[in-house]
């Protein structure tokens, strides 16, 4: 699809400037955007709203210079969204509603004068998904200690070589991931969407078992990594170890930031 494809799912009469407000630099409100994504209520349109959150805390953005609470004149709880904070709910919408295609091909032809990929859905996927790994990375840690753990890294190389059939540092090898970066940083989002589930999933073994010392964490950890391994090949019918490597998460990161920069820019005072 190319950007000119992108541009006329547009409707030339759609104007999402014309529903701005201005208080020194131009805001939107939630719930009118919320009824642009075809959301029914704001306690549905809310979950979107936090993943927006947690993708500009994964990119070290302001929160709240994007996105402030606030009380609307019936009483009932209301969000100010900036330009860009509208465009990350409208990456994160529900898809499978018709009004949310527009919204995002809007975005896409607007933000196409500043990024060189057409990817935004799939990019701001990565950015979140790998955020809540490092989260859930940080909290396995502390989990498998609790349990015994001498060697966390010999424990973490068990769920990678369950669920690739092969050590962390052959992956690395074959894949070629710099020895100094993970994998995470260069997997698109079905196989990010893999390990975190691994990785919760071992941690829930962890819990409920109460597992205790290094072999049984390690044996958790690989058991949970081979079933998941062997529903990505039943369900995609590919071995996880030999889908593609995709763009440096950190240029990602950085196009999305510079998104953000110039958005900001046009809506400043």
């Amino acid at each position: 699809m190319t950007i000119n494809d992108v541009k006329s799912m547009v409707s030339p009469d759609f104007d999402f400037d014309a529903y701005s407000r201005q208080n020194g630099d131009a805001y939107w409100l939630a719930s009118e955007l919320m009824d642009l994504l075809g959301y029914a209520s704001m306690q549905s349109f809310r979950k979107v709203i936090n993943r927006a959150m947690i993708v500009l805390n994964n990119l070290e953005i302001d929160i709240s210079a994007n996105i402030i609470t606030m009380t609307s004149e019936d009483g009932t709880q209301d969000y100010k969204l900036s330009r860009f904070a509208c465009y990350l709910c409208a990456m994160n919408a529900d898809v499978r509603k018709k009004q949310v295609s527009q919204i995002q091909a809007y975005f896409i032809a607007f933000t196409e004068a500043f990024t060189q990929w057409v990817e935004h859905e799939q990019a701001i996927e990565r950015v979140y998904i790998r955020g809540e790994i490092s989260e859930h990375e940080r909290q396995i840690s502390g989990v498998a200690k609790q349990h015994g753990i001498q060697a966390y890294a010999l424990f973490q190389n068990a769920g990678y070589r369950g669920l690739y059939n092969m050590s962390l540092g052959k992956l690395k090898m074959i894949k070629g991931i710099p020895e100094n970066r993970s994998p995470l940083d260069f997997m698109d989002t079905t196989e990010l969407a893999a390990n975190l589930f691994r990785i919760t999933q071992t941690e829930e073994r962890i819990r409920n078992q109460n597992l205790k010392g290094q072999t049984a964490l390690e044996r958790a950890a690989e058991t949970v990594g081979k079933d998941v391994r062997g529903l990505m090949i039943k369900n995609g019918g590919t071995a996880p170890e030999n889908l593609p490597t995709v763009q440096d998460i950190k240029e990602v990161r950085k196009s999305i930031k510079k998104t953000h920069k110039k958005m900001l820019g046009k809506d400043k005072k």
